[in-house]
């Protein structure tokens, strides 16, 4: 466009292909199939093209009611698997012409406050991790669209969820304990109240359970790896009680396990065996590298926005959890 001069309007592309303002919307917002031919659509885009013409995104949002902009609600920044969850969500929002504004549940779960002043005005919707559906009345109100990461389906209130397969994840690392031979196990559980971690524990407990001769104590942990460190220590001190395998909701409990048997002069995984869950990359920098479940985070992050497209659109989401897989390092060994 020369210097000076203004910018193109709708009626300017349509003058020049000599079709209707109309047609020109419904060319430029790709609903014209059907509706004009594709010779006409074709004289649209080129009239468009020579004119150098843009659309008003932010004029046509309004009239939509739509700002093209969605919450990701997760209850911390502090590890990479958000990180990934963040960036996952993020491709898929760029491809589709939608922003992805990053809020940390304050408390880290339980209800988060309202990150704007009116968020029902500011957001197309909402996807949430790891936290109740109800936490998030001040946000969602009746109004915005919602998709729940790493909740209970049959609790979200309605709104569409999206999982990882936690629950085979947990099956797979027990087989591998089991298979190697234990029989004693700890499982050091996060002491956070979120489904997540209710199915992890659930889940160990039951496949444990069909395996006779199996023991198992349960140790709550705050997720941090100082506070893992305190916990497993205090649960290994004890010769006569302890176990030979222990089983850790998340890899920084597991790097707190290693700092914990050390301190107890155990060794990993001659003295006793330790998984994790996550495979951070903490996982490969400890000595040894950590058998832990891979969760995919930005796949994650993908079907989560890629749910919530769907709601906006009104279609049904995929369905079917996230697959997970074990994978197997130095830290698991046979028992003594």
């Amino acid at each position: 466009m020369p210097p000076g001069s203004t910018r193109p309007t709708s009626r300017d592309v349509a003058q020049a292909a000599g079709v209707s303002q109309a047609a020109v919307s419904l060319v430029l917002g790709d609903k014209w199939r059907g509706r004009v031919s594709e010779t006409t659509a074709d004289r649209v885009r080129e009239a468009a093209r020579e004119l150098g013409y843009r659309p008003n995104l932010a004029a046509r949002n309004l009239r939509l009611g739509r700002t093209r902009t969605v919450l990701l609600v997760v209850p911390a920044l502090t590890t990479e698997f958000f990180a990934g969850v963040y960036t996952g969500a993020t491709r898929v929002a760029a491809e589709h012409g939608f922003g992805v504004v990053l809020y940390p549940s304050p408390e880290g779960i339980g209800p988060a406050r309202d990150p704007f002043g009116s968020a029902r005005a500011a957001l197309d919707g909402v996807i949430a991790s790891s936290m109740a559906a109800d936490a998030l009345t001040a946000i969602r109100g009746d109004q915005l669209p919602l998709v729940m990461l790493d909740s209970d389906p049959a609790g979200s209130l309605g709104a569409a969820t999206v999982n990882l397969d936690i629950r085979d994840g947990v099956r797979q690392v027990a087989e591998h304990l089991l298979t190697l031979g234990h029989r004693r196990f700890l499982h050091l559980a996060a002491d956070i109240p979120s489904w997540t971690f209710e199915v992890r524990a659930q889940e160990l407990a039951a496949r444990l359970r069909e395996v006779p001769g199996t023991e198992l104590r349960t140790t709550g942990s705050p997720i941090s790896i100082e506070g893992a460190r305190a916990a497993a220590e205090a649960a290994l001190a004890e010769p006569d009680r302890r176990p030979t395998a222990v089983v850790c909701d998340d890899d920084q409990l597991a790097a707190g396990t290693y700092k914990a048997a050390r301190r107890l002069g155990l060794r990993v995984p001659d003295d006793i065996s330790v998984t994790g869950l996550d495979d951070l990359a903490l996982a490969t920098a400890i000595d040894p590298e950590l058998t832990t479940v891979r969760l995919d985070a930005e796949l994650f992050g993908e079907r989560g926005m890629a749910a919530l497209l769907a709601v906006l659109e009104g279609r049904d989401p995929q369905e079917g959890d996230i697959p997970v897989g074990l994978v197997v390092r130095g830290s698991t060994a046979p028992p003594r």
